[in-house]
């Protein structure tokens, strides 16, 4: 049985993003390397961007139900 490889957390992702990038930009790559390093890079920005869309999605949750009680509660005395 084949083992999954776990996705990389938002900080592993943006690391390892950030070190295919210096690579890409201090050149001295054959077009083969350079197309293999661009691809891992596209993944890893796929997958930093799938983090900050989870984040958001909880932020906006989090920011929903804080409102909530404020305005069921607005409407009703507390004594």
């Amino acid at each position: 049985m084949a083992e999954e490889k776990q996705a990389p957390s938002y900080e592993q992702a943006r690391e390892e993003l950030t070190e295919v990038v210096r690579r890409l930009e201090t050149g001295g790559l054959t077009l083969e390397q350079s197309i293999e390093l661009w691809e891992r890079g596209e993944r890893l920005a796929a997958v930093c961007e799938e983090w900050l869309q989870g984040a958001r999605a909880k932020l906006a949750a989090a920011m929903a139900q804080r409102q909530e009680p404020q305005a069921a509660g607005s409407d009703e005395a507390p004594f």
